[in-house]
């Protein structure tokens, strides 16, 4: 197995045409995302990964019971309300994206300020996204959890490994694909974000 960046699918890969961004292979992204947190090795983002993974098996779902009308994810989030007034899938996504946004600031500030160790980086993260969405006692767990970051060096020494015993990525190379990731998923997230708002998809949750 390949270090973590070449072992996933990228949000580099993930195509987005004039219909949207397809649901699919944003999914499988997504899925390489959470293993971000278990790199991160500490029980206390349970509550992060149990989220993100609910909210990509309700897209998912969603997908599964009418690929035909969400080939794309801004397709699923309109024609969903005719299937499921709840709009289950529509919740998901946008909470989903609200956790993609966390994570990829996170390691955007954690690139950007490479003296930095990651509790700080995160704290910033999530003061920038998920914090205003949430009650005072989830906004502790998190604060709990981000306390319990790992060690910088720590965390890009696992980026870099081959699970397999294989000679690690160099740190540059990791960075720069960190680098590359980053840029399409905050890409992808600042579309869905535009995409909620200005269609107020966002009502009711």
């Amino acid at each position: 197995m390949p270090p973590y960046f070449e072992s996933i699918k990228s949000f580099e890969d993930v195509p987005i045409t004039d219909k949207g961004v397809d649901t699919v292979t944003f999914l499988e992204a997504a899925e390489g995302l959470v293993k971000i947190f278990v790199l991160l090795g500490s029980t206390a983002f349970a509550t992060v990964v149990s989220d993100l993974k609910g909210n990509i098996a309700k897209v998912r779902a969603r997908y599964d019971a009418a690929p035909s009308k969400s080939g794309t994810l801004e397709e699923l989030v309109i024609n969903e309300p005719a299937d499921d007034k709840k709009r289950t899938a529509t919740q998901g996504l946008l909470w989903l994206t609200r956790g993609l946004s966390f994570t990829c600031k996170a390691l955007q500030n954690a690139q950007k300020n490479k003296n930095e160790e990651l509790s700080v980086a995160f704290t910033k993260g999530y003061e920038g996204s998920l914090k205003q969405f949430h009650t005072f006692v989830v906004k502790g767990v998190f604060s709990l959890a981000m306390k319990a970051c790992p060690y910088r060096a720590a965390f890009y020494e696992k980026l870099a490994a081959d699970p397999n015993g294989g000679p690690p990525s160099s740190q540059d190379k990791v960075s720069q694909d960190m680098d590359k990731w980053l840029a399409a998923l905050h890409n992808i997230v600042t579309r869905l974000e535009g995409f909620y708002e200005a269609g107020g998809h966002a009502k009711g949750f």
